[in-house]
């Protein structure tokens, strides 16, 4: 009991920390010294009569949704003796795998930069900066030369990579299972089962409505829609993100979609946040990086030749560079198991003082990354508030469908289960597609690191 009070005030303290240095802070300051002047605010009772005004005001909600933000990325619970490393990714394996990856992912970035004399960053002439700022709401018209740039790494070079994983420390030995010689996820990782996965995914069961599904259920559906659109709006008036997260368990209504979303990561498009996106856009004007033909060569060869996506390419290139820029992203490497690369001014290599993240936002884009970007251009047509949607939804979600790591949310975790149902329960397709030479994992490794929730 004491080490659970101790461990809940820890959570606090780290959460209160890191909001005392968020805009929210100092409006929640400001409004406080404001209040002040209110006759209704007196000075026997200034702490109660605050934070009424908050709950009034509708402060008292904001801080709300910013606690939950903060908790949906707060670390898995560890000792509190354990080092900082055990917080990103507590098997030291899974560590070392992932540090691998990260020297070969960098190797093939500088090979390339050697192979075709181009250097990682330079400074724009001015002449190019002002080409790229008149086409910079079409640029999905300019077709530079990409022939010679090739994607960092594709997603069945990462699966290798899965394949390849084994605990150091576990003998499965004479315990080998007909399951264990099946699948390619060889790793012992704990992953639900059916029985798990109903009680997790309760709202998806038959007796329950599910917006979008004919269903049997016990309302008829047209009038458990009505009442889901009333509930939904409802949500959304009171602007509460946790209810918004448990409302869209039993689907979200297409008109309320892009609302909801924005609500349950906590985005609202303040005037700083547009003078934010604005400044990561002045950065893509001014400074040309190696990582930006990556981009490009990326969208060129997914989305451009996607019969639902190729409309949004101009928006794509648009977040995409802006989110290359982004140094608020390397906040998230305190819970990814990754590290962001490191390159080093010219003529300083190995003098750590002379070490910059690079690109700056610590993310070496791959092939098929802009896909996390293209299905979130159906809901948001303006860039900014794209982007940061897509951002928030990165630094949440998608960052660890490519990184290698013990998270049941991580793609090892969701490979095996993958595996581990198909062969369970619908053993005959799993053995006769080994038999062809398709293991399933080959096949569905693109959805399966592209998966996306909205």
């Amino acid at each position: 009991m004491l080490q659970e009070e101790s461990d809940l005030s820890l959570i606090i303290a780290q959460i209160v920390q890191k909001l005392k240095g968020s805009n929210l802070y100092a409006q929640l300051e400001r409004q406080a010294w404001a209040s002040l002047q209110r006759p209704e605010i007196k000075l026997q009772s200034l702490k109660e009569d605050i934070k009424e005004f908050f709950k009034i005001s509708g402060w008292e909600k904001k801080l709300q949704n910013a606690v939950y933000s903060e908790l949906s990325v707060f670390p898995l619970p560890s000792h509190p003796a354990a080092p900082p490393e055990h917080l990103k990714e507590p098997l030291v394996y899974m560590r070392k795998a992932q540090g691998s990856w990260e020297k070969r992912i960098l190797k093939s970035l500088n090979s390339m930069c050697t192979e075709l004399s181009i250097p990682l960053a330079r400074k724009r002439p001015v002449g190019e900066q002002k080409e790229l700022l008149n086409k910079w709401n079409e640029m999905g018209t300019d077709e530079p030369d990409l022939s010679l740039f090739r994607p960092v790494y594709a997603p069945k070079d990462f699966l290798e990579v899965l394949i390849n994983l084994r605990n150091p420390n576990y003998e499965n030995g004479d315990s080998l299972s007909f399951r264990t010689h099946l699948g390619l996820i060889q790793v012992p990782l704990k992953v639900k089962d059916i029985p798990e996965l109903k009680e997790f995914f309760v709202e998806l069961g038959l007796t329950t409505g599910q917006l979008g599904i004919d269903d049997s259920t016990q309302v008829p559906p047209e009038l458990f829609e009505n009442e889901h659109v009333r509930i939904g709006q409802k949500v959304l008036a009171e602007q509460d993100s946790a209810a918004a997260q448990q409302y869209i368990r039993q689907g979200s209504p297409t008109a309320l979609r892009a609302e909801l979303w924005a609500l349950i990561l906590n985005i609202s498009s303040q005037p700083e946040d547009i003078l934010y996106y604005e400044q990561l856009k002045t950065n893509v004007i001014q400074h040309d990086l190696l990582v930006d033909s990556l981009i490009y060569k990326d969208v060129k060869l997914t989305a451009s030749n996607d019969d639902y996506y190729f409309v949004f390419e101009d928006y794509l290139y648009q977040v995409l560079l802006c989110f290359s820029r982004d140094t608020s992203v390397l906040g998230h490497f305190a819970y990814n198991s990754a590290s962001p690369p490191k390159s080093y001014i010219r003529g300083k290599l190995g003098l750590e003082e002379y070490a910059v993240f690079y690109p700056p936002n610590g993310v070496i884009p791959f092939h098929g990354f802009s896909m996390y970007v293209a299905p979130l251009c159906f809901l948001y047509h303006e860039p900014s508030k794209l982007y940061q949607i897509f951002r928030e939804m990165y630094v949440r979600f998608f960052f660890r469908l490519h990184s290698i790591s013990s998270h049941p949310s991580g793609i090892v975790s969701l490979c095996l289960l993958f595996e581990t149902l198909l062969q369970t329960y619908l053993p005959q397709l799993f053995y006769h597609l080994r038999e062809i030479g398709a293991q399933p994992c080959k096949v569905s490794i693109w959805f399966l690191t592209h998966r996306t929730v909205p």
